[in-house]
């Protein structure tokens, strides 16, 4: 599931390799794009994906065709199609005719496009059978067709891929989802229709065991994260791996999408604790790498917002904050699957997000924060189910998705960490290593929840940096409901009328 990203330009590290484990590893990006794929062992394999900081982006560098073109995609988990620009494209021709100068996403396709004239393999299998929409209205359209596709090292002779025609996305993307998921099965409207995507056709052709992976974006401001496919690295989380079962999709009856249940939010400062409420839960969340932000229920965003003195902006339809609050010490715990359940605490430094990829950003004009430079905070409200934890929550949890057993595996990230130890799957449909089963977790909708308004006792520890100002509790008069996530690209020193 595609979230709008303005893109920087960045640098992308050499791969590195482990016996039956695909690992892809993430990069800050500072410098231009550029290739860096070396093959280190025999069955594994590693792949650089860069972290666009501000707009949630974790990218890689591949290679399609013979000879090979190199492009550097989006990783999404809440996708299962790959799919890459075409040079004839539109949007990819701006680059062309402003000479691919520019590093803005309005300037064409400047991390690469995929010109199949110049594929010697390049084979169409679905004229005009592929089409994929994404919640922030952007979308692709063209062929399906197969091809050689190299990440990591490690060469697929026969990849499946969408061809990127007529699109209005500068940039491509690798989507890792269930097959079921894949955007031809909704064209056709059948589960026969769907191909062996990327997980599948790793295991088919012997490089991981099981379709499974583990994916670790480490924190913000961190150099290098990675998805290992195949494995977990035992090394990348803190305390114990707990396993919980995938929901089925409710109308489907079927295991389509990442939801777990959330079960509690609490709010934790120095000045107390509150435990947050919301009539839905428990909660149906998807765990998408695709999306930047999280978007939670309106009556338990108003609640966090109000801990966090957040103000919501009919101007960019979204809640932000004072850039100051990045420094506070308050955090939220999420809780999955009932009492006995992981429990992910995320701080502030991972929810404020800079709302320029450059330069300065915008400054509040008036009200209580005037003055102060203006961020995107990094939990929204969304008007339906399911819900989405993105990266601004993703980064502070170490996830791994067993599309065999129908299984997620989650722990507290170790952020920084410099040691590895990878522990392969050891066959298809092996149970995850090193994780334990949440005992008598929620796996069933139950009964409603309830809504009670916090003390606010936590409020304060939150918002000691700017103490002076009053902020009031939001009622649901005074929010606008988001219902797709959006692109808020506010460039320079703007203002926010508030």
């Amino acid at each position: 599931m595609k979230s709008a990203v303005t893109l920087a330009t960045g640098s992308l590290l050499a791969s590195v390799a482990h016996a039956q484990v695909v690992q892809w590893d993430i990069q800050k990006r500072d410098l231009a794009p550029k290739k860096g794929l070396r093959r280190r062992a025999a069955s594994t394999y590693t792949e650089v994906i860069t972290n666009e900081e501000a707009r949630g982006g974790y990218f890689a560098t591949v290679s399609v065709g013979t000879p090979a073109q190199n492009l550097t995609l989006q990783l999404d988990t809440g996708s299962s199609d790959i799919w890459v620009p075409s040079s004839q494209s539109s949007v990819c021709e701006k680059s062309a005719s402003r000479g691919g100068s520019s590093s803005s996403s309005s300037d064409g396709c400047t991390f690469g496009s995929f010109n199949p004239d110049k594929s010697s393999s390049y084979t169409v299998v679905g004229q005009g059978d592929f089409s994929i929409a994404y919640v922030d209205g952007s979308h692709s359209k063209g062929d399906y067709f197969t091809d050689v596709f190299e990440i990591g090292g490690a060469k697929l002779s026969n990849m499946t891929m969408g061809l990127g025609e007529d699109t209005d996305i500068p940039y491509g993307l690798v989507g890792v989802g269930y097959a079921i998921n894949e955007a031809i099965v909704g064209t056709e409207q059948s589960l026969s229709a769907a191909y062996d995507n990327l997980p599948v056709l790793m295991q088919n052709e012997g490089l991981i065991a099981t379709n499974a992976y583990s994916l670790w974006l480490n924190d913000l401001d961190a150099s290098t994260g990675s998805i290992l496919f195949g494995g977990i690295d035992t090394e990348k989380y803190e305390g114990d791996l707990s396993r919980l079962d995938i929901i089925k999709d409710e109308q489907t009856n079927s295991f389509s999408s990442f939801i777990v249940y959330l079960t509690s939010v609490t709010a934790n400062s120095s000045s107390g604790s509150d435990t947050l409420s919301s009539r839905e839960f428990p909660i149906p969340v998807v765990l998408d790498s695709g999306t930047t932000l999280s978007y939670l229920p309106t009556d338990i965003a108003a609640q966090v917002w109000t801990e966090v003195g957040a103000i919501y902006s009919s101007e960019v339809d979204s809640a932000i904050v004072p850039c100051s609050m990045a420094s506070s010490k308050g955090q939220f715990t999420f809780g999955f699957g009932g009492d006995n359940g992981p429990k992910i605490s995320v701080g502030m430094d991972e929810l404020v997000l800079s709302l320029v990829t450059s330069g300065s950003n915008p400054t509040f004009r008036s009200g209580q924060y005037a003055g102060k430079e203006a961020c995107q905070f990094g939990i929204q409200n969304f008007s339906s189910d399911p819900f989405l934890l993105g990266d601004t929550f993703l980064r502070s949890a170490y996830v791994v998705y067993d599309l065999v057993n129908n299984q997620i595996g989650i722990a507290k990230t170790d952020f920084n960490s410099t040691t590895s130890n990878v522990v392969a799957f050891a066959s298809d449909g092996a149970q995850m290593p090193s994780a334990t089963a949440v005992a008598n977790q929620v796996t069933a909708t139950g009964s409603a929840g309830t809504f009670a308004t916090p003390t606010y006792g936590a409020m304060k520890g939150f918002t000691e940096a700017n103490a002076a100002v009053s902020v009031p509790v939001f009622q649901w008069a005074q929010l606008g409901v988001m219902g797709a996530t959006t692109l808020f690209m506010l460039i320079g020193s703007g203002f926010f009328l508030l």
